[in-house]
C-alpha cells in the first residue's frame, strides 16, 4: 500500500498551542479510526515524544535550523512516501505529492500586528505552500475565502475542514476548581481569555472592556492564560495602562491538565481576536459549560455560531456591555451554555480526521497528471 507521510514536528514543542494542538489532537483521532494505511510521522526529535498518538511508524531525524527545507526534504528526496501531509502551512523545497493545511493569514489584514519579519516569511511560505501543494486544507470557510481571494489558490485545490474539540471535555469537579483557584491564587469570580500574548489576541481592548465590568458593580477579575508570543511587551504595557492591573492574572502558559478546571472555574470567555482563523477556545469554553462572548470578524462567527455573543473587537465598549449582559442574565448564560454544548457536540476531532484522511487518500490515490496544478498550467 501507498505509503502517507505526516510532517510531526509540531508534536515535539513543548508548549502546546494553536497548531500543535490542532496536529496533536488530530493524530489522535486517526489513530482511534483504527485505519491499515501505511503512515510515516517524521519528527524533529531524537527519540518520539512520550505522548506520540500510535498512528505508523515514527521516523526521528533531529535537526538544529532549518528542519524543514533541509532535513525534512533530504528524507522526502531519499524515501518520499505517496503522498506526505504537513498540518501547518510550510511544505519542504523537496516533496512529493502534498497537501497542505493553512490556518489563517492574519498578518495580510493586520499587519501591524505581526514582526515585519515574521509577515514577510508568513507570506513567503504560505505563497509557496499553496503553489505546490496538491490540495490545500483550510480550516474555515473565512481561511478559504482569503486563499482564493490574495493566493488566488483555485477553489477546486482547497478543501474546508474545520477544527474539533475533545468530546472527552467536562467542566471538573468543583473540588478540583477550588483547588486549582487556592494553588494559583485566583479571584472567586472571573472572566478568562485563552491564547498566545500577542497583538492580534486584542488583550488591550479587553482590559479597557474590563473597567464597563467594574462600573456596573461587578467583582470579576480577568485571567489571561498563555504564553508571551511575538510584540508581548507592547501588550503588556497596554494592561498596565488600562487602569484595571489589580483585576488582571497573567498565568503564563497553562498545561492541559489545569486548563479544565480554569475554564470550569470561569464566569465566561472572552476571545476578542481581532483576526483568527477558527479560534479553538470558543470551542472549548463551550464543552466545558461557559458563555462565549467574542469577535464577531472572520472565522469567529462560523465556530461559535448561535451559542456565543458576537461583538465589534474594536469597540472595548461593546465587549464590556456584553460581559455584562452574560454575567447578570440568568435566562441568557443557560441559553449560551445549552446552546454551547450542543455546538461543541457538533464539532468533533473524529470528523476533522475522517475528512483529513479522506483528502490524503484523494491525493495519493490519483494520477500525477491529473493533480499536479504546476503541469496543469504547462498545458494551458
Amino acid at each position: 500500500m501507498a505509503t502517507i507521510g505526516i510532517d510531526g514536528s509540531r508534536l515535539s514543542v513543548g508548549e502546546r498551542t494553536g497548531t500543535e494542538t490542532y496536529c496533536y489532537h488530530l493524530l489522535t483521532a486517526l489513530a482511534r479510526l483504527g485505519i491499515d494505511d501505511d503512515i510515516r510521522v517524521y519528527l524533529n526529535a531524537a527519540v518520539p515524544p512520550s505522548d506520540l498518538p500510535p498512528i505508523g511508524t515514527p521516523i526521528c531525524i533531529p535537526f538544529p535550523r532549518l528542519w524543514t527545507h533541509l532535513r525534512l526534504s533530504l528524507e522526502m528526496q531519499l524515501r518520499p512516501p505517496a503522498v506526505l501531509f504537513v498540518p501547518s502551512h510550510v511544505v519542504p523545497l523537496r516533496h512529493p505529492r502534498s497537501v497542505v493545511t493553512i490556518h489563517d493569514v492574519g498578518y495580510l489584514h493586520h499587519p501591524d500586528t505581526h514582526p515585519a519579519n515574521t509577515r514577510r516569511l508568513l507570506d513567503l511560505t504560505t505563497r509557496w505552500s499553496t503553489q505546490v501543494a496538491r490540495q490545500v486544507i483550510a480550516i474555515s470557510e473565512a481561511t478559504k475565502r482569503d486563499l482564493i481571494a490574495h493566493y488566488r489558490v483555485p477553489e477546486s485545490r482547497i478543501r474546508v475542514v474545520p477544527h474539533g474539540v475533545a468530546q472527552s471535555l467536562r467542566c471538573p469537579d468543583p473540588q478540583v476548581i477550588a483547588e486549582l483557584k487556592r494553588r494559583l491564587d485566583l479571584p472567586p469570580s472571573y472572566v478568562l481569555f485563552v491564547g498566545t500574548v500577542q497583538p492580534r489576541k486584542n488583550l488591550g481592548r479587553l482590559a479597557a472592556a474590563l473597567s464597563f465590568v467594574a462600573k456596573a458593580g461587578l467583582p470579576h477579575h480577568l485571567v489571561i492564560a498563555g504564553k508571551r508570543g511575538w510584540l508581548a511587551e507592547g501588550v503588556e504595557t497596554e494592561l498596565l495602562a488600562s487602569g484595571m492591573s489589580n483585576r488582571i492574572h497573567l498565568l503564563g502558559y497553562v498545561p492541559a491538565t489545569d486548563l479544565s478546571a480554569l475554564y470550569g472555574g470561569a464566569d465566561a470567555v472572552c476571545f476578542p481576536s481581532l483576526y483568527e482563523g477558527f479560534g479553538l477556545p470558543v470551542l472549548e469554553a463551550m464543552a466545558h459549560g461557559t458563555p462565549v462572548v467574542t469577535s464577531n470578524t472572520a472565522a469567529l462567527p462560523e465556530v461559535a455560531g448561535d451559542a456565543a455573543l458576537l461583538v465589534d473587537p474594536f469597540s472595548p465598549a461593546a465587549i464590556g456591555d456584553a460581559l455584562c449582559r452574560v454575567l447578570t442574565d440568568g435566562l441568557l448564560r443557560a441559553s449560551l451554555i445549552e446552546r454551547g454544548y450542543a455546538r461543541a457536540r457538533s464539532m468533533t476531532w473524529e470528523r476533522t480526521a475522517r475528512e483529513t484522511l479522506a483528502v490524503l487518500r484523494d491525493v495519493r490515490d490519483t494520477s500525477t497528471d491529473s493533480t499536479n496544478p504546476n503541469r496543469q498550467r504547462r498545458r494551458k
